[in-house]
């Protein structure tokens, strides 16, 4: 398995955080993701904000406002209970993790 295989789920995570807290856009998160270590291309991204609005967790309009036209997503009420509930798993996860053996 690919170590990136293991990180697309905390990506996610990342990416509805971030939605939680304002609209994003695709260019934003990459650079919001890159200052936590993740490298993604668009081709990667994309998918991903795709994958999250097919389920109901992000919902996305066109912006034109600025410079160029944009696909801004913004987390939903699915989002934000799935956040949530994500917090305690990975509060759970990571205490196993940080514990050691």
């Amino acid at each position: 398995m690919d170590d990136k295989d293991l990180y697309a789920g905390l990506v996610r995570l990342h990416i509805l955080y971030h939605a939680d807290e304002g609209p994003i856009f695709g260019l934003a998160i990459i650079e919001e993701l890159r200052r936590h270590g993740y490298d993604l291309s668009p081709g990667t991204l994309y998918p991903m904000l795709h994958g999250l609005e097919r389920k109901g967790y992000l919902r996305s309009r066109h912006d034109s406002a600025g410079k160029r036209a944009r696909r801004v997503y913004r987390i939903t009420a699915r989002g934000r209970a799935a956040l949530r509930d994500a917090r305690e798993k990975v509060k759970e996860l990571f205490g196993e993790l940080l514990e050691g053996k």
